[in-house]
């Protein structure tokens, strides 16, 4: 079982490009220690800024550095940093597009047991409703780390959300990864789970679940939330009977909403959304909020099971 976080691997991919680039700067709100970014405070102190318990004012430091040719790595917890500091980010990186890429850390659930205030579960639909914000969730480290270094390579906003425990490997390290495209990680004919960040383990073991018991059920890891590769998901509609959508975010506004009005408009098919409920969210680990909530590889299981067993295929 992987040990290894997400934002263990922004650090270690920060700290390795920094080495060669002085342009590359980090920007934390009191939260280096849960960003993982300690390391590279210590290694590279003249390259990072610490505002203090101060989001907004996280946003418009990182876009005046970017505004001064800087590559700026902006990191808080993404519950805060996708509310506290919305104008900052709308007005200050998306409109004036600044080369900022907001690391939102421990998204999602991440802090269960510390209930609604740290929950993230609107920062998808927020964030992508701003013109020129991308918006990515990476699910593995190995996609994390192809991620971060293509992030590097451009100027453009970026959003992206990592959970705060270590996710079981999808990929390998040498995976292929092209930016804003998803990853059809498995074909199939009956159905196709569209998931993406830390539910995508749980949509592979559900796949390789149902292909025991005779379904063939296919995976598409969607990490690249906007641009969505609609591509994708259209070809997916076209060959499969039923798509199921799965996301640690609130039913509105997210990929389930996004998978849903592509499928409309090009290949109408029966669209199943899997995510948290408009309303408070139990206490508890992520994976028994996951196991809860019917978002864990079990509870994907059944949804597809159902969804075809209502005169579609099965």
């Amino acid at each position: 079982m992987n040990q290894i976080t997400n934002r263990q691997v922004i650090c270690e991919t920060l700290l390795a490009a920094a080495e060669k680039d002085r342009d590359i700067v980090v920007v934390c709100s009191d939260s280096r220690g849960s960003a993982s970014l300690a390391p590279f405070a210590e290694q590279y102190p003249n390259q990072f800024v610490e505002v203090g318990i101060a989001e907004q004012n996280l946003v418009s430091v990182s876009a005046g550095l970017a505004s001064c040719n800087k590559k700026v790595f902006a990191a808080s917890p993404a519950s805060f940093l996708s509310t506290r500091s919305y104008e900052q980010v709308k007005v200050d990186v998306a409109y004036s597009k600044t080369n900022v890429t907001l690391i939102g850390i421990s998204g999602g659930v991440s802090y269960g047991a510390l209930g609604m205030t740290h929950h993230s579960c609107q920062d998808i639909a927020a964030m992508a409703s701003l013109p020129d914000m991308r918006v990515y969730l990476p699910c593995d480290r190995f996609q994390t780390r192809k991620l971060i270094v293509a992030l590097l390579e451009d100027e453009k906003p970026a959003y992206v959300r990592v959970s705060r425990s270590a996710t079981e490997d999808v990929y390998e390290e040498n995976m292929d990864f092209k930016l804003n495209c998803a990853n059809v990680i498995r074909e199939g004919a009956d159905a196709v789970i569209i998931s993406c960040g830390e539910l995508v383990p749980y949509a592979v073991k559900a796949a390789k679940e149902l292909e025991r018991e005779g379904y063939c059920v296919g995976v598409i890891d969607m990490y690249c939330l906007k641009p969505m590769d609609e591509k994708a998901v259209m070809n997916a509609a076209e060959k499969a009977d039923l798509i199921v959508t799965a996301e640690e975010h609130s039913p509105y506004g997210g990929l389930g909403s996004m998978v849903a009005q592509i499928v409309s408009a090009s290949c109408p098919k029966k669209v199943v959304n899997l995510a948290l409920p408009d309303g408070h969210i139990i206490a508890g680990t992520n994976h028994e909020i996951f196991q809860y909530y019917g978002l864990d590889d079990q509870g994907l299981k059944r949804a597809v099971i159902a969804g075809l067993s209502q005169g579609l295929v099965k």
